[in-house]
């Protein structure tokens, strides 16, 4: 389901005509040798392309035109290596549409004491002419990433290539496309939402079926295409009878092959990308969908309980953002659950009914089947396990009305205490930062849901561009936060967007 797109990035060196054309042709090679140099560092997601100097403004709008044209261009690199007049760059930055980053860096690192002439301060002078370009960017309002600091640094290549991956969100975004099984969980507030604007927001298509219309296409595939799909569930998670009927919990595991494939046949055909579910309206599903939604979200697909249209929408971005990451750890959704509020140990367990992704797992993954107060339909199959330990965010898009925020908050993974031998369910236990009670009560006040996309591989920094990138609020709850000053931040927040 998450096929890589070949995307690239575009290298875009500013400068003029004024110093000749031997200074020109340093100002290119300099340029080449940056390119090649961060393409080989190994800290890029994905390939960076030199483009030819840029020195007028006629060819400025060309090239920008043209990586608005390119549909393997994700975004754009722009360097002011000497002197580049900024009006120059008006028109272009007006008809530009992808993302920006704006690498303020130069070629040399240390300032060459001996040698330093007039000739090599007018050929390099980027503290120069990136202030002109950064200066016409700030004046237009333009949103664009700032990266500073020498090209060969790791820290300002892993940077630029955490942007990337940020940048490839916000191409993407516009490609997803929801379907929604049923509607919204009946009276519930945080799971509803404008979905025309955002439409017109994050390019969001999010569109409802009549289950029975998906049901039709589970109940359509064939009883050899679902036996395969149980050998394989059997032949990769542990099974836990737990006393019951090894024949009659193969048919319960069967009822989710079945619903997998069909679930995923459908998504195809319809060209979706994240799907959600509501236990209220099931129609003629044997069982609430559970391994088989976790299945699903494994392979890319976002989910939304209850209808939450909002969080399928974020996890699969998310999942865009980290796919292809060398040792990833997962993204999910979440749900908070119930506290520990013993001292030292303090922390909010994560869950669901069924559906959490297999790819947050740390250790074995068992196959339970147990019932299910909720959904009236027999006991469904599903996937548990603990969750990795480590650093993560989740992540939490609400409607206020007005204005779509975004809420970010850092969190600590750590291992539950204790087994939970009667808990037949997926668990991740985290300790929101900067301490279980000043992160929830931020959370709460900036009105976060109890639904969250989570993921252990991507920053708040990331995911905070991508909602500068949106024109959407972010507000972040991290080891910096104290009430005080995170109501004056959602103060000045209603404020701007009033």
């Amino acid at each position: 389901m998450l096929n890589r797109k070949n995307y690239k990035f575009w290298f875009c060196t500013g400068s003029q005509d004024l110093y000749g054309d031997e200074c020109l042709e340093h100002v290119a090679q300099h340029a080449k040798i940056i390119v090649e140099k961060l393409n080989e560092s190994g800290f890029l997601p994905y390939e960076v392309v030199w483009k030819p100097t840029l020195i007028t403004s006629t060819l400025i709008r060309k090239t920008f035109n043209e990586a608005n044209m390119d549909e393997e261009c994700a975004g754009v690199i722009t360097w002011m290596h000497t002197f580049s007049p900024a009006k120059s760059w008006i028109i272009g930055l007006q008809e530009y549409r992808k993302p920006l980053l704006h690498l303020h860096t130069q070629f040399n690192e240390e300032i060459p004491y001996d040698t330093i002439d007039m000739d090599f301060m007018n050929e390099n002078q980027s503290a120069h002419g990136d202030r002109e370009y950064g200066h016409i960017v700030s004046r237009m309002g333009i949103e664009r990433k700032v990266v500073v600091g020498h090209w060969s640094d790791e820290v300002v290549q892993k940077r630029i290539g955490e942007w990337m991956r940020t940048a490839v969100g916000v191409i993407e975004s516009s490609h997803i496309r929801v379907m929604r099984v049923a509607d919204n969980m009946r009276n519930v507030a945080v799971t509803e939402g404008d979905k025309v604007e955002a439409q017109l927001k994050f390019g969001w298509e999010i569109d409802t079926y009549p289950v029975n219309e998906i049901a039709e296409c589970v109940n359509s595939v064939s009883v050899a295409d679902t036996m395969a799909l149980v050998d394989e569930y059997y032949d990769t998670y542990d099974i836990l009878l737990e006393g019951r009927d090894p024949k009659e919990f193969r048919e319960h595991v069967a009822v989710q092959a079945q619903i997998e494939l069909g679930f995923e046949r459908f998504l195809e055909e319809k060209n979706y990308h994240a799907i959600v579910t509501h236990f209220g309206d099931l129609g003629s599903l044997k069982q609430l969908p559970g391994l088989a939604i976790q299945r699903l979200m494994q392979k890319g697909y976002g989910f939304g309980a209850e209808g939450d249209w909002k969080v399928a929408a974020m996890v699969r971005l998310m999942k865009i953002m980290t796919e292809g990451m060398k040792d990833a750890k997962g993204t999910s959704m979440l749900e908070d659950y119930t506290y520990n509020f013993v001292k030292g140990k303090e922390g909010i367990l994560q869950a669901h009914m069924l559906e959490i992704c297999p790819t947050i797992a740390d250790g074995p993954i068992s196959i339970k089947c147990q019932p299910l107060s909720m959904g009236d339909r027999e006991d469904p199959a599903r996937l548990v396990f603990t969750s990795k330990e480590g650093p993560g965010i989740a992540i939490s898009l609400i409607d206020l009305g007005n204005r779509f925020r975004l809420i970010i908050n850092d969190v600590k993974c750590k291992k539950n205490e204790k087994p939970m031998p009667k808990l037949p369910v997926a668990t991740n236990f985290w300790e929101p930062q900067p301490d279980l009670y000043t992160g929830a009560e931020a959370w709460i006040l900036a009105g976060g849901a109890h639904h969250t996309a989570f993921s252990y591989d991507l920053t708040a920094e990331q995911m905070g561009d991508w909602a500068a990138a949106m024109g959407i609020e972010a507000v972040y709850i991290d080891k910096d936060t104290t009430i005080r000053n995170f109501k004056r931040d959602l103060m000045l927040g209603d404020i701007f967007y009033k």
